[in-house]
């Protein structure tokens, strides 16, 4: 119903509805802008998009896989009836068996308590869980800069503040790390530092990997400055499985021998389905319970039907072979994105960019005064006259520093087949070299 004001502006007699702070904290993400000019300009290529590529979606392997688990009525009939908030245990046991395969424990890591294994939907409501379970607004997390964005957007919504440490060609800087540390001590908000974060393998957004020599220096600084209360490091592993060449390393929580420190968050979305949408943290004991308690209140539990094809998938052999044809596929794409960086932009003064040996993503640094963001003439003219998408890197920094970079953008070969991400490194070399004059 409306009524008439005396200028007769039509005005709705219906009252405002009042937000909470979670959700004005949260509110103009920007992956919810990059999705908007996504459908508004699908004639773009997007090198922006961290979406998987469609045709290593695995849609035979999972209808076998679906077959099998509902072949047995009785044994179906469970699998399509709630699980548990964890995850059921005996589903709990196969994840275990399949991360012992990849830490390289030939006895299943049965030392490992199922108890401390968290089932999820996705890597990503971990990390939600994580955040909700650890913060209060003012309190503190330690971020790799630059670091995965929409987590940046997590701890916005919480309320907590993302303090950035340096990062390089090894990732995440211990040295960095203490001075940061340190800082916050001198300025009395020690006891408000919670988490660590970092992305382990081949970064989203950088494509770098934390260093083997790095990897237990950054636990140690963590237990070390762990002094009235204890700091956990949280390890996002969502990219390990794309490994294509160069070392392999062993996770920050394999270092962790009391399993007291990290949290290590894996993911089957980006080597499997997103659209199965399965993940699995290896949670401090003292930290299984407040997540659960937060997952029961979300979810009850995570797709059960999921986690059982997920399973089968593991037993029966064809996830690992799955995950070959993936890597292979994968590698050729970072290859014609690499290439065609040396191609399009190795001419271009001041262009620096990162090959990374597994992954999604290619991080590249333009010359400093040519900003990147989406106000950028640089943005608008990608999108809009060459038709080309990319992130801007000023993303992966948190919001209020001062210091971030404008310069820089993550480019995303995901999507595109090797054709299309070299046709999209050529347009973006034309508008790079037209916003440079």
């Amino acid at each position: 119903m409306l009524r008439e004001t005396s200028n007769s502006a039509p005005v709705s007699s219906v009252p405002a509805l009042h937000f909470s702070q979670h959700s004005r904290r949260a509110a103009d993400q920007a992956i919810s802008y990059l999705m908007q000019q996504g459908v508004e300009n699908p004639d773009c290529i997007s090198l922006a998009a961290g979406l998987v590529d469609e045709k290593t979606l695995p849609v035979q392997l999972t209808k076998a896989a679906v077959d099998r688990v509902l072949r047995d009525p009785e044994s179906g009939r469970t699998a399509l009836q709630y699980g548990t908030t964890p995850g059921p245990e005996h589903l709990r046991r196969t994840f275990r068996s399949w991360l012992a395969e990849l830490e390289g424990h030939s006895n299943g890591l049965n030392n490992l308590p199922l108890d401390q294994i968290v089932l999820t939907t996705g890597s990503q409501q971990l990390l939600l869980l994580i955040t909700q379970a650890l913060f209060n607004p003012g309190d503190l997390c330690l971020v790799a800069a630059p670091t995965y964005f929409v987590f940046l957007g997590v701890l916005e919504a919480a309320g907590a503040k993302a303090i950035p440490v340096k990062s390089d060609e090894n990732g995440m800087c211990p040295v960095d790390l203490e001075r940061q540390l340190k800082a916050i001590e001198s300025r009395g908000e020690l006891d408000r530092v919670k988490l660590v974060y970092t992305v382990s393998y081949y970064d989203n957004p950088s494509g770098v990997s934390i260093s083997e020599d790095r990897r237990p220096r950054l636990l140690d600084l963590v237990k070390t400055w762990s002094r009235n209360h204890r700091i956990l490091l949280l390890e996002d592993a969502a990219y390990r499985e794309l490994h294509y060449d160069g070392p392999k390393y062993p996770s920050i929580w394999s270092f962790d021998t009391d399993r007291e420190f990290v949290i290590l968050a894996s993911t089957f979305s980006k080597s499997f389905s997103p659209g199965v949408r399965v993940g699995m943290g290896v949670l401090p004991k003292e930290l299984v319970k407040p997540v659960c308690d937060l997952k029961g209140n979300e979810d009850f539990g995570s797709a059960h039907l999921n986690q059982n094809v997920v399973a089968e998938v593991i037993r029966s052999g064809d996830y690992r072979r799955h995950v070959d044809s993936v890597q292979t596929g994968y590698r050729v794409k970072r290859d014609a994105m690499v290439t065609a960086a040396r191609d399009f932009f190795s001419d271009i003064p001041g262009v620096t960019w990162v090959e990374p040996n597994g992954g999604m993503y290619v991080w590249m640094t333009l010359p400093a005064g040519v900003e990147t963001g989406f106000n950028s003439p640089l943005f608008r003219y990608a999108a809009q006259k060459e038709k080309v998408m990319y992130v801007p890197g000023e993303l992966c920094y948190p919001s209020d520093w001062h210091d971030r970079p404008r310069s820089q953008m993550r480019l995303s070969f995901g999507v595109q087949q090797a054709d299309g991400v070299r046709e999209g490194m050529l347009r973006l070399s034309r508008a790079v070299r037209h916003i440079l004059g």
